[in-house]
């Protein structure tokens, strides 16, 4: 019997540092339809849930995922880790891939091969952000239901439960992991080994950045992710967002 495998985006309205981050426009689009776009491009992707809370803002983003083609899912907006539980189990997922809704660029091929890790192997837990080599934006986790199972219910400290993973990340030896290397996606060296690049959104000058690069590369439904890098190389377009710090989880 084949694995059913479900993406789960995480996005609210709620942000602290750029509130309503997810309905920001990029194109003719909101960032939030970029993210559900980006993810069912993925080969390895069954379906795609939006896992947001249960306030009275959050409506919009209920409402623009489904409108996108997503399924969603609304839960706690503290216990993020406890909604993605929920979301995944109400799903009936096997495998589940974590994806962040600040990540407008996140790349189908690298979703596949983070995948791959726990569909193919005996991996529990496969992530690109272990060792990081991506940029940041394409951030991507993949578990087994199973597994999660688990972290949903001894991950009991704050942090475990407001970020989902640093539990499968913190020892080793609880989980079977693989991580997933920049050079295991992209045969180009422009393209490998790139975390100088910041291409998430969490101030306003990231979204500068995006909204740069969707203004002005071309693209159909899903923007190159290739393209997007080339661009901001050629328009130096890291110094626009150079000052953001990224939060460590």
């Amino acid at each position: 019997m084949s694995q059913l495998t479900i993406a789960i985006i995480q996005a609210r309205m709620s942000s602290t540092r750029l509130p309503g981050k997810v309905m920001l426009p990029l194109a003719d689009d909101h960032v939030l339809t970029h993210d559900v776009r980006r993810v069912y491009a993925a080969d390895r992707v069954d379906n795609v849930v939006i896992a947001t809370s249960e306030q009275i803002a959050d409506d919009i983003v209920a409402r623009y995922a489904a409108r996108a083609g997503a399924d969603v899912y609304r839960g706690s907006e503290s216990d993020v880790l406890g909604r993605m539980y929920d979301a995944a189990r109400n799903a009936d997922a096997d495998v589940v891939v974590r994806i962040t809704g600040d990540c407008p660029l996140v790349d189908p091929d690298t979703i596949d091969e983070v995948v791959s890790r726990v569909s193919n192997s005996e991996a529990e837990y496969a992530a690109n952000i272990t060792e990081r080599t991506f940029p940041r934006g394409l951030d991507v986790e993949a578990f087994t239901f199973e597994r999660f199972e688990r972290v949903h219910e001894e991950a009991t400290e704050p942090h475990h439960r407001e970020h989902v993973t640093p539990y499968y990340r913190e020892d080793s030896n609880r989980f079977t992991t693989e991580s997933v290397l920049s050079a295991d996606v992209f045969d180009d060296p422009q393209f490998q080994n790139r975390d100088d690049l910041r291409l998430t959104l969490d101030e306003a000058d990231d979204y500068e950045v995006l909204r740069e690069i969707y203004e002005n590369v071309p693209f159909d439904d899903v923007l190159p992710i290739r393209e997007a890098i080339r661009y901001a190389d050629e328009n130096d377009l890291m110094s626009l967002n150079a000052a953001v710090e990224q939060k460590t989880h």
